[in-house]
């Protein structure tokens, strides 16, 4: 009882910090046209008008970042890897330990798996679509990103998805979801509903670690694919 009961507090206190980053619409403070007399300009992180720039233009603008505390205990930034113009896009959490080790999104058993979901499921090949992460640098002892560790990531993902221009983008587990759909929504609520991301269609589902460790959520990820191949056959 005593571990569920400092599961649920932990929860509770890392929803309250992703909620105060969040405004009553859910939207960064930078979009917003002020806040507290500051102009937005002010705020707003680095940026350029989307689609006038590539995936190299934003590796190069991220470079040997230290914008965030994991930069010190992190070996490798990474980046994503994929098609430059992929029509389907992949957002998981963050690096582990493999995917630091080798500087790619998505090497290690959830990788495996996400790499059955494409293959096997969607049909395509891996190399034709795109697979990055809400954050860069891997979290201590793969702990959940902070608040602070995300926004500091936010501006290059919302660069990355300006210059890959997908049709779909697929959110994978909590952090990706919450982030694209700007909901402090849990996973188990926002699974299988459509949204958008700037004009991009979202579709929220599990991330492949938590069907490694729950098989049997592999069905209601499946029924998340057939809507992604019906969205991508339009």
């Amino acid at each position: 009882m005593t571990g569920e009961r400092d599961e649920v507090v932990s929860e509770l206190r890392e929803r309250a910090r992703f909620l105060a980053t969040l405004t009553t619409v859910g939207v960064p403070p930078w979009e917003q046209r002020s806040r507290g007399g500051v102009p937005a300009q002010a705020l707003a992180p680095e940026s350029t008008s989307a689609g006038t720039e590539s995936l190299e233009d934003v590796r190069t603008a991220l470079g040997d970042c230290h914008r965030c505390k994991l930069a010190s205990g992190r070996k490798t930034i990474v980046f994503g890897q994929g098609n430059a113009r992929a029509r389907l896009m992949f957002v998981g959490e963050a690096p582990g330990a493999e995917e630091d080790e080798q500087g790619l999104a998505f090497v290690g058993r959830a990788g495996q798996l996400l790499t059955d979901i494409i293959e096997k499921g969607l049909r395509l090949k891996r190399a034709d679509v795109f697979i990055a992460n809400v954050i860069k640098c891997r979290p201590p002892g793969n702990r959940n990103p902070e608040p602070d560790e995300i926004l500091a990531c936010q501006p290059f993902l919302e660069r990355q998805i300006a210059a890959i221009a997908p049709q779909v983008i697929v959110a994978l587990g909590k952090f990706a979801g919450q982030w694209l759909l700007r909901t402090a929504e849990p996973i188990s609520r926002i699974r299988g509903r459509l949204g958008e991301f700037r004009g991009v269609k979202v579709m929220p589902t599990f991330h492949p670690a938590y069907l490694l460790r729950n098989p049997s959520a592999k069905k209601e990820v499946w029924e998340d694919m057939k809507v992604v191949l019906r969205l991508l056959a339009e």
